[in-house]
């Protein structure tokens, strides 16, 4: 098991080597794998690729992000001159329904609201919205509508995710998987935080899921 020293160590290595962040203007603390970032960027994006540079690290249980977002002068933006250009980000996604997203923007942080069918369609607003200028947070509460499963089909899905799981290289036996009325419930252990994450994205990915209940522990 990783000290915390170390894996402190090891996330200021990455964050270092990262080439969208300046790692000098970005805080790092560790207690007990739980690894807390402080300082300031100029965009959420950059607040968004700290979190993807050290949630692969062994021995990162948890992120901690109060990473605050300080937006440079020339990028400035009022929240109206934001929302439109959300709306138009998203009227250009293919994979979002036309209509189907609500906007929302107070004080540059954006809420995004309505109903769609999948979640790959609920990440692809998010990610459309992420790295536009002026924006400081993203709010997601789009929910998921699902597409019906046929009854008595549990031990199929249950079944297709566990082989998803190990085409990912999740260990097979690490993650219990559940599933019912279209809740999958995950328990278990996850080598890392980045194999937590590909194992909810594919418990998200089976057809029909609305909900996941993620009860798993990262060993």
């Amino acid at each position: 098991m990783i000290s915390d020293h170390a894996l402190r160590l090891q996330v200021l290595d990455e964050l270092t080597w990262e080439p969208m962040l300046n790692a000098d203007s970005i805080g790092v603390t560790v207690c007990d794998g739980v690894v807390s970032l402080s300082g300031h960027v100029e965009s959420y994006w950059q607040k968004r690729a700290a979190e993807t540079a050290i949630a692969g690290l062994r021995g990162v249980r948890a992120i901690v992000d109060c990473i605050e977002v300080r937006l440079p002068d020339q990028v400035q933006r009022n929240d109206d001159e934001i929302a439109a250009a959300v709306a138009d980000r998203l009227d250009w996604v293919g994979a979002i329904p036309r209509g189907a997203i609500g906007v929302l923007v107070a004080d540059g942080v954006v809420t995004l609201t309505g109903m769609v069918t999948h979640q790959y369609q609920r990440e692809a607003a998010f990610r459309a919205v992420d790295p536009l200028w002026g924006v400081r947070g993203v709010a997601n509460q789009i929910t998921i509508r699902g597409a019906p499963r046929e009854t008595g089909k549990t031990d199929r899905v249950r079944e297709g995710i566990r082989r998803a799981l190990a085409r990912k290289g999740v260990l097979p036996d690490s993650v219990q998987v559940e599933e019912r009325d279209g809740t999958v419930t995950l328990s278990g252990t996850a080598r890392s935080l980045q194999e937590h994450d590909i194992a909810v994205a594919v418990a998200w990915a089976a057809h029909g899921t609305t909900t996941v209940e993620d009860k798993l522990r990262i060993d």
